[in-house]
């Protein structure tokens, strides 16, 4: 009988693990909005942001924050709306079509999943770093058994941190 529960509850706990949000899928489709959106193909820019990616792309936290931001639009942003000037996965207002794109999902930890993407945004330009990689950091965590976004971490070249996009919208809310 003991042997019994030890089979059924591995399975069980087997059974789960199989089951986990794929941590990777919010931010393929994240990316993939964003290479479209760089590549040379003439298509409608794709908002990252727009109301059906908030819904089920973000962790309710994030989306919190930004509405919250939002509240305070970007002063050139032709839709009114946005609380950036800038592409926050690029982390800049230009960039080449994407190449070499790569992404890779760390264990989690304490709940959350990075998921780290590398690609080159300035590879068509002629600057001396145009040939540099851009990394992202997207903090993946679980709400309801589906994986989301919860932040959207940049390298800060000029500081040689970490920008936090979520720190950034509260900012942004607070009139900063």
């Amino acid at each position: 009988m003991k042997t019994i529960a030890v089979v059924i509850a591995s399975l069980i706990a087997f059974s789960g693990a199989a089951h986990a949000a794929d941590a990777t899928a919010p931010v393929k489709e994240i990316m993939e909005a964003t290479k479209s959106n760089w590549a040379d193909n003439n298509s409608d820019w794709i908002d990252i942001f727009d109301a059906s990616r908030l819904d089920h792309l973000y962790s309710k936290d994030f989306v919190a924050k930004y509405q919250a931001a939002a509240q305070f639009p970007a002063g050139d942003d032709d839709d009114g709306i946005s609380p950036f000037d800038y592409d926050v996965i690029v982390n800049g207002q230009d960039a080449c079509p994407l190449e070499d794109l790569t992404m890779a999902a760390a264990p989690p930890v304490n709940g959350t999943t990075e998921v780290t993407v590398r690609f080159k945004k300035s590879a068509c330009a002629d600057a001396p770093d145009a040939k540099d990689y851009t990394t992202v950091r997207f903090e993946v965590v679980e709400e309801a058994g589906q994986a989301v976004i919860d932040d959207i971490v940049t390298e800060n070249i000029e500081t040689q941190g970490r920008d936090s996009l979520k720190a950034t919208m509260t900012l942004i809310a607070k009139g900063q």
